[in-house]
């Protein structure tokens, strides 16, 4: 059987993110986030998206530049704390922030890709976060409803990937890109390395190819944007 070949060119893979869309973005922090293909979101000027991601990077660095270039409606995140800029327009209300506990987003995450609805806990039920969310009672306690999500699109950064995309991840960027790989529409790699189909072993393997729509080869990234390897 002869598997079909992902890979893609960057410019390609993101004209086909319409304004408007849902993205999830793969990353913890600097290790897995997809910082070329988001320099290429803010090339092509998308507009009016809604950024779904573990957080909003540092001042001057990956969501950040969608930040300043105006790219942004709403932000689903578990915290803005290393970067003054998404304060800043949060409380100049020019974005909508939702915030999650960080084991909550992956959990809401890891529902939508598994075709639930959502789930139920009593994490933050006495605050902010529970506030307005359905509740109901379990053997006698009382929970509250947290909606699964899902994306039209999910971007990911991946040290390996072969020309089928099954992905490996390095180190922490495996937090939530699995997760997310399994919750979008369309899964869009920029990987650091290409190899043929077998040259990752299965057990390496930590997203598999069916998950992933494109593969877009991206130079390994150095200076302030390079990942530990372990």
């Amino acid at each position: 059987m002869r598997l079909p070949d992902k890979t893609t060119t960057m410019e390609q893979a993101i004209a086909a993110i319409p304004d408007g869309a849902t993205i999830m973005l793969g990353g913890f922090g600097v290790p897995g986030t997809p910082f070329l293909m988001i320099q290429e979101l803010v090339r092509q000027n998308k507009r009016d998206l809604t950024i779904i991601k573990n957080d909003a990077n540092e001042t001057g660095m990956g969501v950040d530049h969608l930040l300043v270039a105006g790219c942004v409606r709403r932000l689903i995140t578990t915290h803005l704390g290393l970067n003054a800029n998404a304060i800043r327009l949060m409380n100049e209300g020019a974005i909508e922030v939702e915030f999650c506990a960080q084991g909550m987003l992956a959990e809401r995450i890891r529902a939508g890709g598994a075709g639930l609805k959502g789930v139920v806990t009593d994490i933050g039920i006495d605050t902010e976060m529970g506030a307005g969310k359905q509740r109901i009672e379990i053997g006698g306690e009382v929970a509250m409803i947290e909606t699964a999500l899902r994306a039209g699109v999910a971007l990911l950064h991946a040290a390996r990937a072969d020309t089928f995309g099954n992905l490996r991840f390095a180190a922490t960027a495996r937090n939530f890109s699995p997760l997310m790989a399994m919750a979008a529409d369309t899964v869009i790699v920029e990987a650091e390395e290409i190899v043929p189909p077998g040259d990752i072993a299965p057990d390496d393997v930590h997203t598999p190819g069916p998950f992933v729509d494109h593969v877009v080869h991206v130079p390994q990234l150095s200076g302030e944007y390079a990942v530990v390897r372990r």
